[in-house]
This record gives structure tokens, C-alpha cells and sequence, in this order.
């Protein structure tokens, strides 16, 4: 509600000019009258813009100048009186002449401005190079924004963020923290914008709920180069991360059973021994192999021989720490790497492995051979351990066969 003198301020305005366009603007930026006069320059009646921000009616590059001002009135200070953009509702873009009166409280303290306008150029429509940058600002699949020095969002553009009702203005007044879920002032987010107050640009992904935003800072310079606040640029790139996610996944784990592929184990593998190599821990190497899976093949199919493969690749990662790293090594033959483990942790891995496959009642039935290697003691290298593992795989398999030959 204005005032008492705010209402004597207006009404003398409006005795002094019925025809100019009076505005009269809150210092938060809202709209709190709207004349008949701002009605026709504007094109927007009362009831449309009461309580409106204003900068989501002005062109982009007056948004920063508005901030300006409202912050100098609220230190008591008034521009007078320039020339201005200003938009028509329907988007053309118009020069407008400003009068500026400062309205006060009972103690003189600055309210609000009231602002007094005349159209002196009116364009009935964009040059081709400024209706191609507007529709590009407004059609954008970004959120572009400026605060001031205190990171309050001065203005927002851009058609917004996937899965984002955010328009145009709607983010103005708003502090940078509120709208990034952020109260964390070394954080991250504000971090950076506060570094971009200093004069420094970054570039930087931000998970804010469930979507992942590509951001990019740069400090908001005045004409005379002082830095009046920062710029973003905020890109949606949570469906690129998830694809190229995914084609990492792809690119590391078997197809078949959903374990890490041969690529992914080595890798691992010689990080590890770089890892313990400075640490000095240990760790131990498995490999398994699925006996008798040709004769599941010749005698059930390879679909059926693809399902035991399935089912020692489940009990396999069910039997492994989520540290741990279960792969398929090819063909037949699978793989663990079992982090900081000593030898009896490893046994007892093996004899759980061994214990659920000699357990499991689904046909055909499937029997493994394990071998195990372990660093330091069984080799310092990648094939050094592979093969003292391989070693002890081999024993265990001949003497499985044996056994068979003997029962049969």
C-alpha cells in the first residue's frame, strides 16, 4: 500500500501529464502503478503487470542498468532523468524518455521511483540482426542470468532448463544460493560466483536435485569496466551424461553377464598394483573358470551354456565386496580383484564361490576351478600374477578331471 505522500506524489504527476506513461516501481523491482499513459506506450494494461518485476519487460541488456538503479535508490540516491529501451508487448522495441522522481516515506527515506515516460523513437519492428539475437536469447534451451554484487539475480533468460517451468524474470530478486539449493557459501556454485566478482571466469557441473547443469561464469562489467556482478550461462546436460555413461559402461562390462570386461580388469588391475606399490598392502588375484562348458554347449545349446555363464557371474559379484571388481576374462574364464585382502580373506571368497555353485539346483549343473595369486608374494607384476593364478587354476582343473575319470 503507498503512502500518504507517494499518493500526493502521483497525483500530481498524473495533474502535470494525463498522456506520458507513469510507472511507479518498488525498491524490489515490482510494478505498483501503471497509468492509463504506460498503457498505451507499453501495451500492457494495469491488471497485467501489478506486481510484476520490470525487468522481465525490458530488453536483456537493461536489466543490469535497472539493478543499478534500484540499488542506488535504496542508498538514497536517484538518476534523475536518460534515455531508455524499453519493450511493447508485442515485442517491438521502443526509445523512451525518462523522468525520475524519488517517493518517500513520513521520514524522507526512498520508497520507491516513480517513472515518467514519453516515447521518442518507436520502432515498428527489430532490425534483422536484433530480431535474430532476441529470438535466439528468448529460444535458447539455456538459462542465462546476471546478478549483482551481492548475488541477487538481477535478470533470466534464455527458454530455461528441461523439466523447468522457469521464464523470463521469474528468477529476479532471488538470491543465487536460492535458486541452486546452495546455502554453502564456500560451495561450489557461489564459490564461483564470488570468484567471478573478482574478475575470473569458470566452467563447472553442478548437480542441483536430479538434473545435472553445465555452468559457465564470467564477471558482469559496467561500460567503465568496474565488475557490477556476474553472468551465467546454466546448460541442462543430464541426458548427455547418462548417455555417455552409458557408453562407458558399455565400453567396460560384458554384455553377457554384466561384469567388467578384460580391458576394464587390467586396467584396474596394473592402478592397483601402483596403488600397493606406494602403500605397501596387499591384494589378491582370482581366476575362475566354468569347467565343462563345451560339453553344455554340444549337448544343450549355446543358449543354455550363455545361462551357466549368467549364473557363476551372479554368484561371483553376490560373493565380492562393492570395493571389489568381478570380470568377465574371456571365453569361459572369469576374473576378480579383491582389494587389501590377505590369504585367508581369499579363501574364503573361493570356498563361498564353490560352495553356491556346488549348491545351486538349476540345470544343467555347474562346477568351477579357482586359482589365486597374491601380491607381493606370488609376482609384482600384472603377468606375473595372472600367471601364478593360472598355475593354480590348472592344478585345481586336472585334478577335478581326474577325480571325474576315476568316479567314471
Amino acid at each position: 500500500m503507498m503512502s500518504s505522500p507517494r499518493c500526493e506524489q502521483v497525483l500530481a504527476a498524473i495533474l502535470e501529464s494525463a498522456e506520458e506513461a507513469i510507472i511507479g516501481i518498488a525498491l524490489d523491482g515490482s510494478i505498483e502503478l501503471w497509468s492509463h499513459g504506460a498503457e498505451c506506450l507499453y501495451g500492457y494494461t494495469a491488471a497485467e503487470v501489478s506486481g510484476v518485476r520490470l525487468v522481465s519487460l525490458l530488453p536483456i541488456s537493461e536489466g543490469p542498468s535497472l539493478e543499478a538503479l534500484l540499488e542506488a535508490a535504496r542508498e538514497g540516491k536517484m538518476t534523475r532523468g536518460e534515455t531508455v529501451e524499453r519493450l511493447h508487448k508485442s515485442g517491438a522495441k521502443l526509445s523512451v524518455g525518462l523522468r525520475r522522481i524519488a517517493m518517500r516515506d513520513e521520514r524522507g527515506a526512498i520508497t520507491g521511483i516513480l517513472e515518467i515516460g514519453r516515447a521518442t523513437r518507436q520502432k515498428t519492428e527489430d532490425t534483422p540482426s536484433e530480431t535474430q539475437l532476441r529470438l535466439l536469447v528468448e529460444q535458447m534451451p539455456v538459462l542465462l542470468w546476471t546478478t549483482d554484487q551481492s548475488l541477487r539475480i538481477t535478470s533470466n533468460w534464455g527458454s530455461g532448463l528441461q523439466h523447468s517451468d522457469v521464464h523470463a524474470g521469474d528468477l529476479v530478486g532471488r538470491t543465487v544460493s536460492e535458486y541452486l539449493k546452495c546455502n554453502d557459501a564456500n560451495g561450489e556454485p557461489i564459490g564461483h560466483h564470488h570468484a567471478a566478482l573478482r574478475g575470473e571466469s569458470a566452467h563447472f557441473e553442478y548437480k542441483r536435485k536430479d538434473r545435472i547443469l553445465d555452468i559457465h561464469l564470467d564477471p558482469l562489467r559496467a561500460p567503465s569496466g568496474e565488475t557490477i556482478g556476474c553472468i551465467g550461462v546454466g546448460l541442462d546436460i543430464t541426458v548427455r551424461k547418462k548417455n555417455e555413461e552409458l557408453v562407458r559402461y558399455q565400453a567396460t562390462h560384458d554384455a553377457l553377464t554384466g561384469l567388467a570386461n578384460y580391458r576394464e580388469f587390467m586396467d584396474t588391475l596394473e592402478r592397483e598394483l601402483r596403488r600397493a606399490e606406494r602403500s605397501r598392502h596387499s591384494f589378491t588375484v582370482l581366476l575362475l573358470d566354468l569347467d565343462e562348458l563345451k560339453r553344455i554347449n554340444d549337448r544343450l545349446g549355446h543358449l543354455a551354456g550363455n545361462r551357466a555363464l549368467k549364473r557363476l557371474a551372479t554368484t561371483i559379484k553376490d560373493q565380492c565386496r562393492s570395493t571389489d571388481l568381478a570380470a568377465r576374462y574371456g571365453g569361459d574364464e572369469f576374473a576378480v580383484l579383491l582389494i587389501e585382502s590377505d590369504q585367508g580373506m581369499a579363501q574364503q571368497v573361493m570356498q563361498r564361490i564353490e560352495t553356491r555353485v556346488r549348491d545351486d539346483k538349476e540345470e544343467p549343473p555347474i562346477s568351477v576351478s579357482i586359482g589365486m595369486a597374491m601380491y607381493p608374494g606370488d609376482g609384482q607384476t600384472a603377468q606375473d600374477l595372472l600367471e601364478a593364478a593360472d598355475r593354480q587354476l590348472y592344478r585345481r582343473k586336472k585334478t577335478v578331471q581326474n577325480k571325474n575319470v576315476t568316479v567314471g
